[in-house]
């Protein structure tokens, strides 16, 4: 390389799970090569009506879908994976690396949208070393979080070595035996790493946080208390409390009923694999189960975030098919709710109690651990690693903030270390690390009809009805600009002290004024060779459409969405054009006659 050339950065820029929880995706860039690490989803705010998922915005990478070799997946929950089937609709990725439980999870995914032709899925193993076009080397690092089978990943880059912890935590009892490599980790640190990029959630937390293990006991209590049926709710991709539940359900001598398909296809998955080791005559059909005693039944269910549409919430609601809260039913949360969504789980927590369930739920129960490291474990991982610069990720603003001071006691410079948001373009070279610009980092909203992008003009009209209402007329227009049957208003969500009478006829006033004074605006006369006049009625409805919805609003106080639907004659009648309409068409043409006058004088 001559001295005038420089050598290429690495460029590092996130799309997702800065400065929030969730979506979490990175692009890694260098020289004219791309792979992608990981690709989420979150889920919709109340305010986002209608929109099941929500995506970050991949502009920038559909962009410079040329350059993309390859992508990196760390483990299989939804908020890491979720995404990878939506972004295939719109791009191609040649390859995709990931955990053998992950790569089962993303293959159903990839095959109910259609698009597995659209990349090559393959599993690796701990320690297993992948080339990723020419630039980049990625080995696999077996770590513990509460999902089996999941990694950190050490990337080489021409520049240096980079880990990205993705989730985990230091868990020194792993139900399934699989241990931390801790070992692998310190070799890397002991050979050198340019820079740590490390995970963030538990940033505020002191201590280490607590092995999976520590929620036996306290389950094993709930099991041997309950005297009737006993439902539990958890993450569907929770595999080890899963398979302690499994464990504690033949103990209990209790048969189990899984509702809820994610849950489902997760426990297949994980079955398939040997990360859950369970006989098959455990589980049995709800309705095998509606015929044994209640004191036999475990029903396993998806929903403790209180998701609208998962099992637990809809059995809250009084809306699932085959099963009703009774008297005496013991409803178990083995989870925390997310940020964001703790309202939506009291809710359903309240509507079970409301039935009679005695609902176990809480932090003070010791029936749910975290998968994110706390402060100890984020210490042992800066410590394991000894990295030269660090990057705080996957987390909220604090966390990130308090995660790069617990850096700062390590020893870490504060100006080798740099807090982003999601699209920021972090520059690092052998020597420094800057932020250098930024991409397009918004969100993308994928609508329940699975259709299409939700845009942000929609969402708006959406927000704007479920905040003020919707006003609906409709009416008929003949060809001579008079109301051809009184008008129909309808309004939902709108508050107003005036009758439907006056209503009415206020509105059927207000059409009648507007068509008198803008009707001549949009009809032309007879042409010579026509007996009709010519109407543009799109301009009629639109000019209606508008007024309307301006004196509405005025009169109402208030700003309701407004949506005129207008009915026309099919076909204009065959007659000759009434007195109206010749008389328009005289006058025009009187005025012409009188500017071609007016022109001739003046030449």
């Amino acid at each position: 390389m001559s001295k005038n050339e420089t050598k290429p950065t690495l460029k590092i820029i996130p799309l997702g799970g800065l400065h929030e929880i969730g979506k979490n995706t990175c692009v890694f860039e260098y020289d004219d090569e791309i792979i992608l690490l990981d690709a989420g989803l979150a889920f919709p705010t109340e305010a986002m009506h209608g929109v099941n998922i929500v995506l970050p915005d991949m502009t920038y990478v559909r962009e410079n879908r040329h350059k993309i070799k390859g992508m990196i997946v760390t483990h299989g929950h939804e908020d890491h994976i979720g995404g990878i089937a939506f972004h295939l609709k719109q791009l191609e990725i040649p390859v995709i690396y990931g955990p053998r439980l992950a790569m089962a999870m993303l293959e159903g995914k990839l095959e109910e949208a259609g698009v597995r032709d659209r990349t090559e899925l393959r599993s690796v193993m701990p320690r297993d070393v992948v080339r990723i076009g020419k630039h980049f080397f990625v080995e696999y690092i077996r770590n513990t979080h509460s999902i089996a089978d999941s990694f950190t990943v050490a990337i080489h880059t021409p520049l240096g070595l980079l880990i990205h912890t993705g989730d985990f935590k230091f868990d020194h009892t792993p139900v399934d035996g699989e241990h931390f490599d801790i070992q692998r980790l310190a070799e890397h640190g002991e050979k050198g790493v340019l820079c740590l990029m490390s995970d963030s959630t538990n940033s505020e937390v002191p201590g280490f946080t607590p092995s999976e293990r520590s929620v036996f006991p306290n389950l094993d209590r709930i099991f041997s208390q309950t005297p009737g049926r006993l439902f539990i709710t958890t993450f569907a991709s929770s595999v080890h409390r899963i398979n302690m539940i499994l464990q504690l359900a033949k103990k209990h001598d209790r048969v189990v009923t899984v509702v809820g398909r994610s849950m489902l296809n997760l426990i297949a998955h994980a079955r398939n694999l040997g990360y859950i080791k369970c006989e098959d005559n455990i589980f049995q059909p709800l309705h095998v189960v509606r015929n044994l005693p209640d004191e036999k039944v475990l029903v396993l269910t998806t929903g403790s975030q209180g998701e609208s549409m998962s099992a637990m919430t809809r059995i809250a609601k009084q809306e699932h098919p085959h099963i009703r809260i009774r008297q005496g039913d013991t409803v178990v949360f083995s989870a925390n709710p997310i940020p964001g969504n703790t309202i939506a789980v009291v809710n359903v927590i309240d509507k079970l109690m409301m039935q009679g369930a005695n609902v176990v739920y809480g932090r003070d129960k010791g029936i749910h651990v975290s998968g994110h490291g706390c402060q100890e474990d984020q210490k042992l991982m800066i410590a394991l690693t000894r990295p030269k610069f660090f990057l705080p990720v996957h987390g909220e603003h604090r966390m990130l903030v308090k995660h790069s001071q617990t850096a700062q006691s390590m020893g870490i410079p504060a100006e080798n270390m740099v807090i982003i948001n999601n699209g920021h373009v972090v520059e690092l070279t052998e020597e420094s690390l800057r932020i250098a610009g930024k991409v397009s980092a918004g969100l993308e909203l994928v609508d329940t009809s699975s259709s299409g992008m939700v845009s942000a003009k929609v969402l708006q009209e959406r927000q704007k009805m479920a905040e003020e209402g919707l006003v609906t007329i409709a009416c008929a227009i003949d060809w001579t600009g008079k109301l051809m049957a009184r008008p129909e208003i309808h309004l939902r969500g709108v508050v107003t002290s005036l009758e439907r009478p006056l209503l009415l006829k206020w509105v059927q006033q207000r059409i009648e004024e507007i068509i008198r004074v803008r009707w001549n605006e949009y009809v032309q006369p007879p042409s010579f060779n026509s007996e009709q006049p010519e109407i543009d009625w799109g301009g009629i409805q639109a000019v209606l459409e508008k007024e309307l919805a301006r004196s509405i609003r005025k009169e109402l106080h208030c700003q309701p969405s407004v949506t005129l639907l207008m009915q026309i004659p099919d076909e204009p009648p065959v007659v000759k054009a009434s007195a109206a309409s010749a008389a328009a068409a005289a006058a025009v043409n009187d005025g012409r006659r009188r500017r071609s006058r007016t022109a001739a004088v003046a030449s």
